[in-house]
């Protein structure tokens, strides 16, 4: 099951970091499923930066800075995958 807990806003290509707004809680250990129109991979987050400070959990309304495994771009939908 996955619900949506964001948005990708920024993808910075040389870092491989994408800037995610959040609508719903995300925290380190969680796994994440991006999804666009050419965006289709789920990774673990490993970690998370909110104004260049590291963060173990941000709620709605934040912008946090997450390295990526794949490319994303502006507007591709952030799922959390939660486990049955």
């Amino acid at each position: 099951m996955e619900k949506q807990v964001g948005r990708v806003t920024h993808y910075f290509g040389k870092i491989g970091v994408a800037a995610i707004e959040l609508e719903d809680e995300l925290k380190v250990g969680d796994t994440i499923h991006v999804r666009g129109h050419t965006s289709d991979w789920k990774q673990r987050v490993d970690s998370m930066q909110v104004e260049h400070d590291t963060v173990e959990k941000a709620g709605p309304g934040t912008v946090v800075g997450i390295k990526v495994q794949g490319h994303a771009r502006e507007h591709d939908v952030v799922y959390k995958v939660i486990e049955d």
